[in-house]
């Protein structure tokens, strides 16, 4: 059977964006071949990662993360324009993924962030994979900007939470959107956890122990414990979200793709890694349904 080439878009969502690795997971086992991605906040590295080949490593380290990790990889900024560096949390993924260059990878590869002081999205082609990943990220308020060449860039998801326009000039059959903000459904329920790619199982005991140690070796203390500061993060994070899906719903209209993968927003929050499996689990599920009959 010949594969079906594809361009794939990879939206922004925080957690939700662990979606795209199930989403991907079921490209992978009938019959697309990725060729091209074009991603922005968390559809940015989930894709940098699936282009440099490591997305089984990536799999594994996010399902065997707990809560008390995701505290510990914050590491907080005093007086400046976010509440967290992000430094922490680059090191992992080079330590689990490598230092790699874009013009390295596999596939055509772009990050997507934003210059809000000239109002423009920034197209990140070149360079260093996790700089740019860590600009495309930078979700305002929580996150301090990310300078590029003298640019200090912020979350793509803020001008264009599914970028499709990076893909136009591709030479491949299709072109497949997957949307993290698409409407709330006020019931959403987790998805069962399925084992995916014929049933291979995760250990996490070895892992789990692999990221205290390094997460101890960086720092171990974080005071972002303070409910107030995580209430603020909240209602931000929900306004982010509404702004986002208005965007993403114009974005989509006006570029429509050949094939729309729809997450509702309010399938996880934002910062809510620790719910992987039923994250990986929904984006299967969800492509199934979407492309099952394409």
């Amino acid at each position: 059977m010949t594969k079906k080439t594809v361009s794939l878009v990879l939206g922004s969502g925080g957690a939700r964006g662990l979606a795209h690795i199930g989403a991907i997971r079921y490209l992978e086992e009938n019959g697309y071949d990725i060729q091209s991605i074009s991603g922005c906040s968390m559809g940015a590295l989930v894709g940098g990662i699936f282009a440099c080949g490591e997305l089984d490593v990536f799999e594994e380290w996010v399902r065997a993360i707990s809560k008390l990790d995701i505290i510990r990889l914050l590491d907080v900024s005093w007086g400046k324009e976010g509440l967290v560096e992000g430094d922490r949390i680059i090191a992992v993924f080079k330590e689990l993924i490598g230092d790699r260059q874009i013009e390295d990878l596999t596939l055509k590869y772009t990050a997507v962030a934003a210059d809000i002081q000239s109002e423009k999205e920034v197209w990140l082609k070149r360079g260093p994979l996790f700089a740019a990943v860590r600009a495309s990220i930078s979700l305002p308020l929580f996150f301090t900007p990310f300078e590029i060449n003298g640019v200090k860039l912020l979350d793509g998801g803020i001008l264009n939470p599914v970028p499709i326009a990076p893909t136009f000039e591709d030479d491949t059959d299709l072109t497949i959107a997957i949307n993290l903000g698409a409407p709330p459904t006020g019931n959403q329920k987790p998805a069962v956890k399925t084992e995916l790619r014929n049933g291979n199982d995760y250990p996490t005991d070895g892992l789990r122990a692999k990221i205290n140690d390094f997460i101890d070796g960086l720092k171990s203390r974080n005071p972002m414990d303070n409910v107030n500061t995580w209430n603020m993060l909240s209602i931000a994070d929900q306004t982010f979200d509404a702004m986002q899906g208005t965007i993403a719903r114009q974005k989509l209209a006006a570029y429509p793709p050949d094939r729309t993968i729809m997450i509702a927003r309010d399938a996880c929050g934002t910062l809510e890694f620790d719910r992987a499996d039923e994250m990986i689990a929904l984006g299967y599920e969800t492509a199934a349904k979407s492309l099952g009959k394409s």
